[in-house]
């Protein structure tokens, strides 16, 4: 049970020298990954229907 109470108290103190990110930082890193999830959401699905389209063509 020390091994655990050792182990979280460590935990801890390192926790304490993490340099966190501040509420601004952590709100543009967010709105990047949106944005770029959105831009390569839209660039799959126009892909998907492009190659749909052509390999329907194709077997036609």
């Amino acid at each position: 049970m020390t091994n655990i109470k050792k182990f979280l108290n460590e935990v801890m103190a390192e926790l304490k020298k993490v340099s966190w990110p501040s509420k601004k930082q952590i709100m543009s890193s967010t709105n990047v990954v949106i944005i770029v999830s959105l831009i390569a959401g839209v660039y799959i699905f126009v892909a998907d229907i492009f190659f749909s389209k052509l390999i329907e063509f194709v077997i036609k």
